[in-house]
Protein backbone atom coordinates (compact mmCIF):
# COMPACT_ATOMS: atom_id res chain seq x y z
CA UNK A 1 0.00 0.00 0.00
CA UNK A 2 0.84 3.64 -0.48
CA UNK A 3 2.42 5.98 2.04
CA UNK A 4 0.65 9.44 1.39
CA UNK A 5 3.05 11.58 3.17
CA UNK A 6 0.83 14.79 3.42
CA UNK A 7 -0.59 13.35 6.90
CA UNK A 8 -1.16 16.18 9.00
CA UNK A 9 -1.73 19.53 7.81
CA UNK A 10 -5.20 20.54 6.76
CA UNK A 11 -6.83 23.64 5.51
CA UNK A 12 -5.91 26.82 7.77
CA UNK A 13 -9.31 28.47 8.05
CA UNK A 14 -10.89 24.96 9.05
CA UNK A 15 -8.01 24.37 11.38
CA UNK A 16 -9.25 28.11 13.19
CA UNK A 17 -12.44 26.43 13.62
CA UNK A 18 -11.76 23.60 14.75
CA UNK A 19 -10.21 25.03 17.88
CA UNK A 20 -12.26 27.59 18.09
CA UNK A 21 -15.22 25.88 18.14
CA UNK A 22 -14.33 22.50 19.25
CA UNK A 23 -15.95 21.30 15.88
CA UNK A 24 -19.37 21.25 16.66
CA UNK A 25 -19.96 20.13 13.03
CA UNK A 26 -18.52 16.72 13.05
CA UNK A 27 -16.77 16.12 9.43
CA UNK A 28 -14.59 13.41 8.57
CA UNK A 29 -10.78 14.92 7.95
CA UNK A 30 -8.91 11.81 7.85
CA UNK A 31 -9.22 8.22 6.68
CA UNK A 32 -6.19 5.55 8.35
CA UNK A 33 -7.02 2.54 5.66
CA UNK A 34 -10.76 1.95 7.14
CA UNK A 35 -10.55 4.19 9.69
CA UNK A 36 -12.21 8.09 10.12
CA UNK A 37 -10.91 10.45 12.30
CA UNK A 38 -13.84 13.01 12.48
CA UNK A 39 -13.43 16.57 13.42
CA UNK A 40 -14.83 15.86 16.74
CA UNK A 41 -12.26 12.77 17.17
CA UNK A 42 -9.71 15.95 16.92
CA UNK A 43 -11.32 18.68 19.40
CA UNK A 44 -11.79 15.69 21.94
CA UNK A 45 -7.89 15.10 21.86
CA UNK A 46 -7.12 18.48 21.99
CA UNK A 47 -8.88 18.76 25.56
CA UNK A 48 -7.60 15.51 26.31
CA UNK A 49 -4.03 16.66 25.84
CA UNK A 50 -4.97 19.90 27.57
CA UNK A 51 -5.79 17.96 30.93
CA UNK A 52 -2.50 15.64 30.63
CA UNK A 53 -0.32 18.32 30.11
CA UNK A 54 -0.06 22.10 31.26
CA UNK A 55 2.10 23.21 28.37
CA UNK A 56 0.16 21.93 26.02
CA UNK A 57 -2.30 24.76 26.90
CA UNK A 58 0.27 27.28 25.76
CA UNK A 59 1.06 26.47 22.21
CA UNK A 60 -0.51 28.18 19.47
CA UNK A 61 -3.73 27.29 17.96
CA UNK A 62 -2.45 25.53 14.69
CA UNK A 63 0.72 23.69 16.35
CA UNK A 64 -2.08 22.46 19.14
CA UNK A 65 -4.23 20.99 16.56
CA UNK A 66 -0.80 19.46 14.55
CA UNK A 67 0.17 17.80 17.82
CA UNK A 68 -3.57 16.62 18.70
CA UNK A 69 -3.98 15.10 15.02
CA UNK A 70 -0.12 13.26 15.00
CA UNK A 71 -1.56 11.79 18.27
CA UNK A 72 -4.66 9.95 17.90
CA UNK A 73 -3.41 9.11 14.03
CA UNK A 74 -0.92 7.11 15.96
CA UNK A 75 -3.27 6.01 18.14
CA UNK A 76 -5.24 4.68 15.03
CA UNK A 77 -2.54 2.59 13.42
CA UNK A 78 -1.32 1.24 16.63
CA UNK A 79 -5.70 0.48 17.17
CA UNK A 80 -5.92 -0.99 13.69
CA UNK A 81 -2.18 -3.39 13.62
CA UNK A 82 -3.40 -5.01 17.33
CA UNK A 83 -7.10 -5.44 15.97
CA UNK A 84 -5.04 -7.92 12.86
CA UNK A 85 -4.50 -10.12 15.99
CA UNK A 86 -6.84 -9.24 18.67
CA UNK A 87 -10.63 -9.57 17.89
CA UNK A 88 -11.71 -7.29 20.58
CA UNK A 89 -9.53 -4.75 22.50
CA UNK A 90 -10.24 -5.61 26.39
CA UNK A 91 -7.98 -6.40 29.13
CA UNK A 92 -9.09 -7.20 32.66
CA UNK A 93 -10.95 -4.65 34.14
CA UNK A 94 -8.88 -4.34 37.93
CA UNK A 95 -6.11 -4.32 36.25
CA UNK A 96 -7.10 -1.91 34.12
CA UNK A 97 -8.72 0.55 36.72
CA UNK A 98 -5.02 -0.12 38.76
CA UNK A 99 -2.88 1.04 36.12
CA UNK A 100 -4.90 3.84 34.96
CA UNK A 101 -4.43 5.27 38.78
CA UNK A 102 -1.04 4.95 38.48
CA UNK A 103 -0.50 6.74 35.25
CA UNK A 104 -2.36 9.42 36.50
CA UNK A 105 -0.90 9.86 39.99
CA UNK A 106 0.73 12.76 38.89
CA UNK A 107 -2.35 14.56 38.13
CA UNK A 108 -3.05 14.04 41.64
CA UNK A 109 -5.33 11.12 40.58
CA UNK A 110 -5.48 8.47 43.65
CA UNK A 111 -9.12 6.29 42.93
CA UNK A 112 -11.13 5.54 40.22
CA UNK A 113 -13.24 7.49 41.21
CA UNK A 114 -10.80 11.00 41.01
CA UNK A 115 -10.20 9.58 37.47
CA UNK A 116 -13.41 9.72 36.48
CA UNK A 117 -14.17 13.12 38.66
CA UNK A 118 -10.96 14.44 36.89
CA UNK A 119 -12.03 13.61 33.22
CA UNK A 120 -15.70 14.47 33.31
CA UNK A 121 -15.23 17.71 34.42
CA UNK A 122 -13.36 18.68 31.74
CA UNK A 123 -16.33 17.06 28.73
CA UNK A 124 -14.17 14.15 28.37
CA UNK A 125 -15.61 10.83 28.56
CA UNK A 126 -13.68 8.55 31.08
CA UNK A 127 -14.68 5.34 29.75
CA UNK A 128 -13.11 6.84 26.04
CA UNK A 129 -9.80 7.32 27.97
CA UNK A 130 -9.83 4.24 29.28
CA UNK A 131 -10.36 2.59 25.58
CA UNK A 132 -6.95 4.89 24.70
CA UNK A 133 -5.29 3.13 27.56
CA UNK A 134 -6.22 -0.33 27.05
CA UNK A 135 -5.03 0.30 23.03
CA UNK A 136 -1.33 1.22 24.65
CA UNK A 137 -1.26 -1.49 27.28
CA UNK A 138 -2.19 -3.78 24.78
CA UNK A 139 0.94 -2.50 22.06
CA UNK A 140 3.08 -2.62 24.74
CA UNK A 141 1.89 -6.05 25.09
CA UNK A 142 2.18 -6.98 21.33
CA UNK A 143 5.73 -5.51 21.06
CA UNK A 144 7.11 -7.33 24.11
CA UNK A 145 5.46 -10.43 22.52
CA UNK A 146 7.06 -10.56 19.00
CA UNK A 147 10.77 -8.75 20.40
CA UNK A 148 11.40 -9.76 24.36
CA UNK A 149 13.68 -12.84 22.56
CA UNK A 150 15.68 -9.93 21.08
CA UNK A 151 16.81 -7.92 24.30
CA UNK A 152 20.24 -8.33 25.22
CA UNK A 153 20.87 -7.73 28.68
CA UNK A 154 24.99 -8.43 30.39
CA UNK A 155 23.86 -9.58 33.88
CA UNK A 156 27.29 -10.34 34.55
CA UNK A 157 28.32 -6.71 34.06
CA UNK A 158 25.52 -5.19 35.88
CA UNK A 159 26.21 -7.57 38.95
CA UNK A 160 30.14 -6.67 38.49
CA UNK A 161 29.29 -2.64 38.36
CA UNK A 162 26.84 -2.89 41.06
CA UNK A 163 29.24 -4.69 43.60
CA UNK A 164 31.93 -1.90 43.01
CA UNK A 165 30.69 0.70 45.12
CA UNK A 166 27.68 1.12 47.43
CA UNK A 167 26.53 4.49 45.44
CA UNK A 168 25.29 5.46 42.19
CA UNK A 169 24.37 8.56 40.09
CA UNK A 170 20.38 9.01 39.10
CA UNK A 171 19.49 11.67 36.62
CA UNK A 172 15.95 13.16 36.35
CA UNK A 173 15.68 13.15 32.49
CA UNK A 174 13.81 14.01 29.97
CA UNK A 175 13.88 13.03 26.15
CA UNK A 176 12.87 13.21 22.36
CA UNK A 177 13.02 10.84 20.10
CA UNK A 178 13.21 12.00 16.24
CA UNK A 179 13.49 10.64 13.07
CA UNK A 180 13.74 11.73 9.55
CA UNK A 181 11.87 11.80 6.80
CA UNK A 182 13.06 11.64 2.97
CA UNK A 183 13.41 15.02 2.50
CA UNK A 184 14.78 15.97 5.98
CA UNK A 185 18.58 15.82 7.22
CA UNK A 186 20.10 16.17 10.80
CA UNK A 187 20.93 19.23 11.12
CA UNK A 188 18.22 21.45 9.92
CA UNK A 189 15.94 18.72 12.06
CA UNK A 190 17.93 19.41 15.11
CA UNK A 191 18.24 23.72 14.71
CA UNK A 192 14.03 23.30 14.02
CA UNK A 193 13.55 21.21 17.62
CA UNK A 194 16.13 23.55 18.92
CA UNK A 195 14.80 26.42 18.29
CA UNK A 196 11.51 25.60 19.60
CA UNK A 197 13.45 24.23 23.17
CA UNK A 198 14.75 28.21 23.12
CA UNK A 199 11.90 29.78 22.32
CA UNK A 200 9.16 27.56 24.66
CA UNK A 201 11.01 25.10 26.39
CA UNK A 202 11.51 21.33 26.19
CA UNK A 203 8.48 19.70 26.87
CA UNK A 204 6.91 21.92 24.52
CA UNK A 205 9.32 20.38 21.58
CA UNK A 206 8.94 16.93 22.78
CA UNK A 207 5.25 17.64 22.12
CA UNK A 208 6.04 19.16 18.88
CA UNK A 209 8.57 16.94 17.43
CA UNK A 210 9.19 13.34 19.81
CA UNK A 211 7.86 10.09 18.21
CA UNK A 212 8.02 8.52 21.93
CA UNK A 213 5.33 7.31 23.94
CA UNK A 214 6.61 10.27 26.52
CA UNK A 215 5.50 12.92 24.14
CA UNK A 216 2.55 13.43 25.45
CA UNK A 217 3.72 13.81 29.30
CA UNK A 218 6.48 16.42 27.65
CA UNK A 219 9.09 13.72 27.47
CA UNK A 220 9.42 13.41 30.85
CA UNK A 221 11.41 9.80 32.39
CA UNK A 222 11.93 10.35 35.66
CA UNK A 223 14.86 9.56 37.31
CA UNK A 224 17.10 6.91 36.06
CA UNK A 225 20.17 4.50 37.52
CA UNK A 226 23.13 5.22 35.49
CA UNK A 227 23.78 1.92 35.82
CA UNK A 228 20.77 1.86 33.16
CA UNK A 229 22.16 3.87 30.67
CA UNK A 230 24.15 2.57 27.64
CA UNK A 231 27.91 3.67 27.28
CA UNK A 232 27.25 6.08 24.48
CA UNK A 233 24.42 7.78 25.84
CA UNK A 234 26.55 8.20 29.37
CA UNK A 235 29.60 9.94 27.74
CA UNK A 236 26.78 12.60 26.40
CA UNK A 237 25.42 12.62 29.38
CA UNK A 238 28.64 13.45 31.35
CA UNK A 239 29.76 15.97 28.80
CA UNK A 240 26.00 18.03 29.62
CA UNK A 241 25.45 20.32 32.53
CA UNK A 242 21.96 20.33 34.38
CA UNK A 243 19.32 22.11 32.54
CA UNK A 244 21.37 21.46 29.26
CA UNK A 245 20.54 19.44 25.98
CA UNK A 246 22.68 16.75 25.04
CA UNK A 247 23.86 16.14 21.36
CA UNK A 248 21.67 13.84 19.03
CA UNK A 249 22.48 10.51 20.46
CA UNK A 250 22.00 7.40 17.09
CA UNK A 251 19.58 5.01 18.37
CA UNK A 252 17.35 2.25 16.79
CA UNK A 253 15.02 3.99 14.76
CA UNK A 254 15.83 7.46 15.19
CA UNK A 255 17.75 9.63 17.26
CA UNK A 256 17.64 10.91 20.90
CA UNK A 257 18.02 14.10 22.78
CA UNK A 258 18.10 14.26 26.25
CA UNK A 259 17.72 17.44 28.69
CA UNK A 260 19.29 16.78 32.39
CA UNK A 261 16.86 17.82 34.99
CA UNK A 262 18.75 16.98 38.26
CA UNK A 263 21.57 14.82 39.32
CA UNK A 264 21.71 12.83 42.56
CA UNK A 265 23.75 10.34 44.60
CA UNK A 266 22.55 7.49 46.06
CA UNK A 267 23.19 4.42 48.23
CA UNK A 268 22.64 1.16 46.21
CA UNK A 269 20.58 -1.31 47.56
CA UNK A 270 22.13 -3.97 49.55
CA UNK A 271 20.39 -6.44 48.25
CA UNK A 272 22.26 -7.02 44.79
CA UNK A 273 19.93 -9.30 43.26
CA UNK A 274 17.01 -6.73 43.94
CA UNK A 275 18.66 -4.13 42.79
CA UNK A 276 19.93 -6.52 39.64
CA UNK A 277 15.79 -7.20 38.71
CA UNK A 278 15.00 -3.32 39.14
CA UNK A 279 18.09 -2.25 36.53
CA UNK A 280 17.64 -4.95 34.02
CA UNK A 281 13.51 -4.36 33.82
CA UNK A 282 14.78 -0.63 33.12
CA UNK A 283 17.63 -1.69 30.68
CA UNK A 284 14.54 -4.47 29.09
CA UNK A 285 11.86 -1.25 28.94
CA UNK A 286 14.21 0.46 27.31
CA UNK A 287 15.20 -1.75 24.26
CA UNK A 288 11.20 -2.46 23.71
CA UNK A 289 10.65 0.88 23.67
CA UNK A 290 13.26 0.98 20.53
CA UNK A 291 11.87 -1.68 18.85
CA UNK A 292 8.28 -0.32 19.26
CA UNK A 293 9.46 2.67 17.63
CA UNK A 294 11.01 0.59 14.60
CA UNK A 295 8.05 -1.75 14.51
CA UNK A 296 5.23 1.35 14.32
CA UNK A 297 7.64 3.25 11.58
CA UNK A 298 7.24 0.10 9.87
CA UNK A 299 3.41 -0.56 10.11
CA UNK A 300 3.43 3.25 9.18
CA UNK A 301 4.78 3.55 5.96
CA UNK A 302 2.31 0.67 4.89
CA UNK A 303 -0.57 2.34 6.12
CA UNK A 304 -2.40 4.17 3.58
CA UNK A 305 -3.49 7.89 5.50
CA UNK A 306 -5.54 10.23 3.20
CA UNK A 307 -6.44 14.24 4.23
CA UNK A 308 -9.63 14.67 2.59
Amino acid sequence: MRYISAIFYIVFSFSLIICETYATENKILIKINNQIITSLDIASEIKYLKAINKDYSKLNKLKAIEIAKKSIVREKIKELELKKIIKQLRIDEDFLNNFVVNNFNRLGITSINDFNNFFSSRDLNPVSIKEKITVEILWNQLIYNKFHKSVKIDKQKIKKELMQNNKQKEYFLSEIIFNLTADENLKDKLKIIKKEINENNFSQAALSYSISSTNNNGGNLGWIKDSVLSPKIKKQINKTQIGQITNPIVIPGGFLILKIEQIRETKKDLNIEKEMEIIIKEKTNEQLNQFSNIYFNKIKKNTNINVL
